[in-house]
C-alpha cells in the first residue's frame, strides 16, 4: 500500500516513518510539510493512502481534502480531539490523536482492509477479467497475466500468447487485481509475482522481457518476493 505523510512537524514525520516501516504491506512514498506539494503528487493517481497533519501553516488538512476532486484512503492525525465530527463528516477512515502508537496505526490500517472488502470483491479473489476485442468479449484468467503496462491512458495486458490494449487507468485495474498475486513496481507497471523469473537490482524479468523497477516501489516489491536468507 503506497502512502505519504503530511505533516509539518519534523519530529512526528520522524517517529511515524519508523513506525510505518515496521508494516510490510506500507511504503512511505514521501513526505511533504506542504499540502499543495502534495496535492500535485496525488494527481498521478499511485497513492493508496494519506497520513494527513490538521494543523499545517498555508493550509490545513482539512481544507486540502475540501480541495480534492479525489482521493485515496485519508488517516488524519493530530495533537487535538475537537476535529473528530469535522474530520468524520469528510468521510476518513480513521483520526489518530498523537503520539501515535504502532497497535493503533495498525487498528487504522485494519479498517482500510475492511473497507476494502466490503466496496470492491474483487480484491478479494476475482479471477478473470472480460476484456473486449474486436466485437467480442474474451475472457482473460488473471493467472494468465504475466505483467500489466501503462501507455497514456491506455493499459496492455500481456499474457503468454496475447496482449490486450484497453482504455482504462493503471490505478483503476490495480484496484481490480487479487492483491496477493500482483504488485505495483513502477509507474506504468505491474507484474504477477508468480511470473517473475529473476531480479537484477532496477529490473525484473518476465520470460526474458526486462521491466524496470521504480526506486519507490523497490523496497514493497522485495517484501511481497518469497526470500530464502
Amino acid at each position: 500500500m503506497n502512502c505519504i505523510i503530511v505533516d509539518d512537524d519534523e519530529a512526528s514525520i520522524s517517529v511515524f516513518s519508523q513506525m510505518a516501516k515496521q508494516v510490510d504491506y506500507l511504503t512511505v512514498v514521501q513526505v511533504y510539510s506542504n499540502p499543495i506539494d502534495a496535492i500535485k503528487t496525488l494527481k498521478n493517481g499511485d497513492i493508496d493512502l494519506i497520513f494527513l497533519d490538521i494543523e499545517m501553516p498555508g493550509m490545513t488538512g482539512m481544507e486540502m481534502l475540501k480541495a480534492l476532486d479525489s482521493r485515496p484512503h485519508v488517516i488524519l492525525t493530530t495533537s487535538h480531539t475537537e476535529y473528530a465530527l469535522d474530520a468524520y463528516d469528510l468521510n476518513v477512515i480513521d483520526y489518530l490523536i498523537k503520539p501515535i502508537t504502532l497497535p493503533r496505526l495498525l487498528k487504522a490500517l485494519e479498517k482500510i482492509k475492511q473497507h476494502s472488502h466490503s466496496t470492491d470483491h474483487l480484491n478479494a479473489g476475482h479471477d478473470y477479467f472480460f476484456i473486449k476485442k474486436d466485437s467480442a468479449l474474451t475472457k482473460v484468467p488473471t493467472k494468465d497475466i504475466l505483467w500489466i503496462e501503462a501507455l497514456g491512458d491506455y493499459i496492455t495486458i500481456h499474457t503468454k500468447d496475447h496482449r490486450f490494449v484497453v482504455h482504462v487507468t493503471l490505478k483503476s485495474v490495480e484496484n481490480k487485481l487479487p492483491v496477493n498475486k500482483f504488485v505495483r513496481v513502477h509507474r506504468s507497471y505491474i507484474v504477477h509475482i508468480d511470473n517473475v523469473n529473476t531480479v537484477e537490482d532496477t529490473t525484473i524479468f518476465i520470460n526474458e522481457v526486462p521491466i524496470p523497477i521504480g526506486a519507490l516501489y523497490k523496497d514493497n516489491f522485495i517484501k511481497r518476493l518469497n526470500l530464502l536468507q
